[in-house]
């Protein structure tokens, strides 16, 4: 299994290249976004070695639709606060980045087999600007969000990521954003909190079968069996690991960030494919 990498060698294995990296993060909390914590200085360091991308495209585990698949056109894209409870200066937070209508409209005509719509009243959700404002703090860059098909099963997700990979040649980043284990039900507020045998399991398996290139077998929900459940009561942080997954092919290199389960059943593992 690829090991987690210090800065300097994720800086060498994303030498610049014509082919865009897949990025995968596990955001986790919200307030990530205004603490300085593990995760959010990655995700700063992960952001100094990226290429700088035509446009960026998120899939994010809080914008699902069912029975569609809906593309963001607007060109100025709503920062969404879609939480509660939290401090007011997370509520404070904007990400201004520009949309990319045109673009847009061709990811729609692209992903037309998997009932694709124009959408101009969605924007950038909690699991997108949480994440970009540490990438590309400049908010300086298109940015624009692909829903998730909840009514159509995880290996159509793959299918969607396989659909989406090849604007990766045209300079896009794609960007998942979720959790590979995600139980609210069962977090443990308490510091530094044991985690829980089922989200261990489920994120190690999650990484070795990554790791084997078997990315049918991560949206085979019968093998995957009762530890899906157990990781995932509702699939949503589940289905942009898969995205990514789906676009990524034997050309790519991967590698693992911030492989720890935090809260006792949230992992915070994040991965990028990119070119060997």
């Amino acid at each position: 299994m690829p090991a987690t990498r210090t800065l300097d060698e994720l800086k060498d294995g994303l030498a610049p290249s014509d082919r865009m990296p897949l990025v995968f993060l596990g955001h986790g909390s919200p307030m990530n976004a205004i603490e300085d914590t593990e995760f959010s200085r990655a995700w700063t360091a992960l952001g100094t070695a990226l290429p700088r991308p035509r446009a960026i495209l998120v899939v994010s585990a809080h914008w699902m639709t069912n029975g569609t698949t809906l593309v963001d056109v607007s060109a100025m894209p709503r920062t969404i606060h879609d939480f509660y409870g939290f401090p007011e200066a997370l509520f404070q937070q904007d990400y201004p980045a520009p949309g990319n209508p045109d673009l847009a409209r061709e990811v729609v005509t692209l992903l037309a087999s998997h009932h694709a719509q124009e959408d101009d009243s969605w924007g950038l959700d909690h699991g997108a600007w949480t994440v970009l404002k540490f990438l590309y703090p400049e908010a300086d860059l298109p940015v624009f969000q692909v829903s998730i098909d909840m009514g159509r099963g995880l290996a159509h997700q793959l299918e969607v990521g396989r659909t989406l990979s090849e604007l990766r040649d045209l300079g896009v980043l794609i960007l998942g954003s979720g959790n590979v284990v995600h139980n609210l039900r069962r977090v443990n507020w308490a510091p530094n909190s044991t985690p829980h045998d089922f989200a261990l399991d489920f994120d190690a398996l999650f990484a070795a079968r990554l790791s084997d290139r078997n990315v049918a077998a991560l949206a085979d929900r019968e093998s995957l069996g009762e530890l899906l459940s157990l990781a995932h009561p509702t699939v949503d942080h589940y289905m942009p690991a898969l995205t990514i997954a789906g676009a990524s092919d034997a050309r790519d290199d991967l590698t693992f960030m911030t492989d720890k389960i935090d809260l006792g059943s949230v992992s915070m593992r994040s991965f990028v494919f990119h070119a060997s």
